[in-house]
Protein backbone atom coordinates (compact mmCIF):
# COMPACT_ATOMS: atom_id res chain seq x y z
CA UNK A 1 0.00 0.00 0.00
CA UNK A 2 1.32 3.05 -0.99
CA UNK A 3 0.84 6.47 0.68
CA UNK A 4 0.42 9.69 -0.92
CA UNK A 5 2.78 12.54 1.27
CA UNK A 6 1.87 15.93 0.69
CA UNK A 7 3.81 18.34 3.09
CA UNK A 8 1.89 21.44 1.28
CA UNK A 9 -1.58 21.56 3.13
CA UNK A 10 0.91 22.11 6.36
CA UNK A 11 2.07 25.40 5.25
CA UNK A 12 -1.11 27.58 5.97
CA UNK A 13 -0.29 26.12 9.68
CA UNK A 14 3.02 26.48 9.84
CA UNK A 15 2.59 29.41 12.61
CA UNK A 16 1.24 26.60 14.69
CA UNK A 17 4.37 24.70 14.76
CA UNK A 18 6.45 27.69 15.23
CA UNK A 19 4.47 28.91 18.29
CA UNK A 20 4.81 25.21 19.78
CA UNK A 21 8.38 25.62 19.06
CA UNK A 22 9.06 28.86 20.76
CA UNK A 23 7.05 27.34 23.92
CA UNK A 24 8.93 24.33 23.70
CA UNK A 25 12.28 26.54 23.98
CA UNK A 26 10.75 28.52 26.50
CA UNK A 27 10.06 25.71 29.11
CA UNK A 28 13.02 24.21 28.26
CA UNK A 29 15.46 27.42 28.76
CA UNK A 30 12.95 28.07 32.32
CA UNK A 31 13.35 24.26 33.97
CA UNK A 32 17.00 24.58 33.09
CA UNK A 33 17.50 27.64 35.33
CA UNK A 34 15.22 26.96 37.58
CA UNK A 35 16.56 23.12 37.66
CA UNK A 36 20.38 24.64 37.81
CA UNK A 37 19.42 27.04 40.81
CA UNK A 38 17.46 24.08 42.92
CA UNK A 39 20.43 22.28 42.02
CA UNK A 40 23.57 24.15 43.55
CA UNK A 41 20.81 24.34 46.50
CA UNK A 42 20.43 20.89 47.55
CA UNK A 43 23.65 19.97 46.35
CA UNK A 44 25.52 22.64 48.61
CA UNK A 45 22.82 21.30 51.18
CA UNK A 46 23.97 17.58 50.87
CA UNK A 47 27.38 18.47 51.69
CA UNK A 48 26.31 19.69 55.57
CA UNK A 49 27.15 16.31 57.75
CA UNK A 50 23.61 16.23 59.38
CA UNK A 51 21.05 13.58 58.84
CA UNK A 52 18.40 16.40 59.72
CA UNK A 53 19.47 18.36 56.97
CA UNK A 54 20.01 15.83 54.03
CA UNK A 55 17.51 13.17 54.88
CA UNK A 56 14.42 15.30 53.44
CA UNK A 57 17.19 15.98 50.13
CA UNK A 58 18.06 12.36 49.84
CA UNK A 59 13.99 11.85 49.74
CA UNK A 60 13.22 14.60 47.37
CA UNK A 61 16.22 13.38 44.84
CA UNK A 62 14.82 9.77 45.29
CA UNK A 63 10.83 10.73 44.59
CA UNK A 64 12.06 12.93 41.33
CA UNK A 65 14.93 10.48 40.47
CA UNK A 66 12.77 6.96 40.61
CA UNK A 67 9.25 8.21 39.19
CA UNK A 68 8.52 8.75 35.38
CA UNK A 69 8.39 12.60 34.42
CA UNK A 70 4.77 12.16 32.87
CA UNK A 71 3.56 10.59 36.76
CA UNK A 72 4.85 13.84 37.81
CA UNK A 73 3.40 16.05 35.46
CA UNK A 74 0.02 14.51 36.11
CA UNK A 75 0.34 14.69 39.91
CA UNK A 76 1.51 17.97 40.27
CA UNK A 77 -1.58 19.49 37.94
CA UNK A 78 -4.70 17.05 39.22
CA UNK A 79 -4.02 15.63 42.35
CA UNK A 80 -1.96 18.21 44.14
CA UNK A 81 -5.04 20.81 43.69
CA UNK A 82 -6.97 18.36 45.37
CA UNK A 83 -4.56 17.96 48.14
CA UNK A 84 -3.67 21.04 48.90
CA UNK A 85 -6.56 23.38 47.54
CA UNK A 86 -3.87 24.94 45.65
CA UNK A 87 -4.79 25.48 41.79
CA UNK A 88 -1.93 25.49 39.32
CA UNK A 89 -2.51 26.03 35.74
CA UNK A 90 -0.80 24.11 32.73
CA UNK A 91 2.26 26.25 32.57
CA UNK A 92 2.74 26.28 36.49
CA UNK A 93 2.44 22.92 36.84
CA UNK A 94 5.06 22.15 34.06
CA UNK A 95 7.59 24.24 34.58
CA UNK A 96 7.22 23.46 38.60
CA UNK A 97 7.45 19.95 37.43
CA UNK A 98 9.99 19.74 35.32
CA UNK A 99 12.58 22.26 37.70
CA UNK A 100 12.14 20.32 40.12
CA UNK A 101 12.34 17.00 38.04
CA UNK A 102 15.84 18.51 36.71
CA UNK A 103 16.78 20.08 40.09
CA UNK A 104 17.00 16.61 41.14
CA UNK A 105 19.48 15.27 38.58
CA UNK A 106 21.65 18.58 38.50
CA UNK A 107 22.06 18.18 42.57
CA UNK A 108 23.91 14.65 42.24
CA UNK A 109 26.10 16.44 39.48
CA UNK A 110 26.58 18.92 41.38
CA UNK A 111 27.53 16.96 44.32
CA UNK A 112 29.56 14.68 42.39
CA UNK A 113 31.80 17.08 41.11
CA UNK A 114 32.32 18.74 44.07
CA UNK A 115 32.70 15.45 45.75
CA UNK A 116 35.18 14.47 43.08
CA UNK A 117 38.11 16.97 43.68
CA UNK A 118 40.95 15.18 46.35
CA UNK A 119 40.06 15.61 49.79
CA UNK A 120 43.77 16.44 50.52
CA UNK A 121 43.24 20.06 48.31
CA UNK A 122 40.77 20.65 50.78
CA UNK A 123 43.27 20.15 53.74
CA UNK A 124 45.77 22.13 51.64
CA UNK A 125 43.64 25.26 51.61
CA UNK A 126 42.30 25.05 55.07
CA UNK A 127 46.30 24.81 56.49
CA UNK A 128 46.94 28.03 54.57
CA UNK A 129 44.12 29.74 56.37
CA UNK A 130 41.45 29.58 53.87
CA UNK A 131 38.00 29.97 54.77
CA UNK A 132 35.52 27.26 53.80
CA UNK A 133 33.68 29.31 51.37
CA UNK A 134 36.58 30.53 49.77
CA UNK A 135 38.38 27.23 49.17
CA UNK A 136 35.03 26.41 47.27
CA UNK A 137 34.64 29.28 45.44
CA UNK A 138 38.69 29.74 44.37
CA UNK A 139 40.20 25.89 44.71
CA UNK A 140 37.11 23.35 44.40
CA UNK A 141 34.48 24.70 42.10
CA UNK A 142 36.88 25.63 39.21
CA UNK A 143 37.98 22.37 38.81
CA UNK A 144 34.73 20.66 39.44
CA UNK A 145 32.92 22.62 37.24
CA UNK A 146 35.16 21.40 34.09
CA UNK A 147 34.44 17.66 35.73
CA UNK A 148 30.44 18.91 35.50
CA UNK A 149 29.95 20.50 31.92
CA UNK A 150 29.46 16.90 29.91
CA UNK A 151 26.81 15.54 32.57
CA UNK A 152 25.30 19.51 32.84
CA UNK A 153 24.99 19.65 28.86
CA UNK A 154 22.94 16.37 28.77
CA UNK A 155 20.83 17.15 31.70
CA UNK A 156 19.87 20.40 29.70
CA UNK A 157 19.45 18.09 26.65
CA UNK A 158 16.76 15.73 28.69
CA UNK A 159 15.00 18.18 29.31
CA UNK A 160 14.24 19.31 26.26
CA UNK A 161 13.13 16.05 25.44
CA UNK A 162 10.99 15.93 28.45
CA UNK A 163 9.11 19.29 27.37
CA UNK A 164 7.12 17.14 25.08
CA UNK A 165 5.18 15.74 28.09
CA UNK A 166 3.89 18.57 29.04
CA UNK A 167 1.39 18.60 25.72
CA UNK A 168 -0.76 16.19 28.42
CA UNK A 169 -1.58 19.02 30.34
CA UNK A 170 -2.81 20.95 27.58
CA UNK A 171 0.48 23.02 27.40
CA UNK A 172 0.74 24.36 24.19
CA UNK A 173 4.12 23.19 22.99
CA UNK A 174 5.41 21.76 19.86
CA UNK A 175 4.09 18.18 20.40
CA UNK A 176 0.60 19.64 22.13
CA UNK A 177 0.92 21.90 18.25
CA UNK A 178 1.63 18.67 16.19
CA UNK A 179 -2.05 16.97 17.75
CA UNK A 180 -3.97 20.29 16.94
CA UNK A 181 -2.47 20.23 13.36
CA UNK A 182 -3.22 16.59 12.79
CA UNK A 183 -7.12 17.04 13.77
CA UNK A 184 -7.38 20.05 11.27
CA UNK A 185 -5.24 18.42 8.98
CA UNK A 186 -6.01 14.66 8.88
CA UNK A 187 -2.24 14.20 7.64
CA UNK A 188 -0.85 12.46 11.05
CA UNK A 189 3.08 11.45 9.56
CA UNK A 190 3.21 14.69 8.18
CA UNK A 191 2.65 16.56 10.65
CA UNK A 192 4.87 14.07 12.98
CA UNK A 193 7.76 14.09 10.70
CA UNK A 194 8.10 18.08 10.53
CA UNK A 195 7.72 17.99 14.02
CA UNK A 196 10.61 15.25 14.50
CA UNK A 197 12.56 17.48 12.00
CA UNK A 198 12.22 20.62 14.33
CA UNK A 199 13.32 18.78 17.08
CA UNK A 200 16.43 17.22 15.69
CA UNK A 201 17.32 20.93 14.70
CA UNK A 202 16.69 21.84 17.87
CA UNK A 203 18.72 19.01 19.54
CA UNK A 204 21.51 18.08 17.42
CA UNK A 205 23.50 21.16 17.76
CA UNK A 206 23.53 20.50 21.43
CA UNK A 207 24.53 17.13 21.01
CA UNK A 208 27.48 18.33 18.80
CA UNK A 209 28.08 20.74 21.52
CA UNK A 210 28.42 18.18 23.82
CA UNK A 211 30.78 15.76 22.28
CA UNK A 212 33.75 18.97 21.62
CA UNK A 213 33.35 20.05 24.94
CA UNK A 214 34.02 16.23 26.18
CA UNK A 215 36.72 16.21 23.90
CA UNK A 216 38.68 19.32 24.65
CA UNK A 217 38.08 18.44 28.36
CA UNK A 218 39.83 14.87 27.67
CA UNK A 219 42.29 16.40 26.06
CA UNK A 220 42.75 19.24 28.34
CA UNK A 221 43.25 15.94 31.13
Amino acid sequence: MSYAWDFGALWSHRGLLLEGAGYTLLFTFATIVLGMAIGVVVALLRLIPSKIVTAPLIFYIGVFRCTPVLVQLIWMYYALPVLTGILLGPATAAILTLSLYGGAFYAEIFRAGIESIERGQWDGARALGMRRHAVMQRIIMPQALTRMVPPLVNQCILQLKNTSLVSVIAVPDLLYQSQVLTSATYRPLEVYTVSAIIYFLLLFPATMAVQYLESRLAKGR
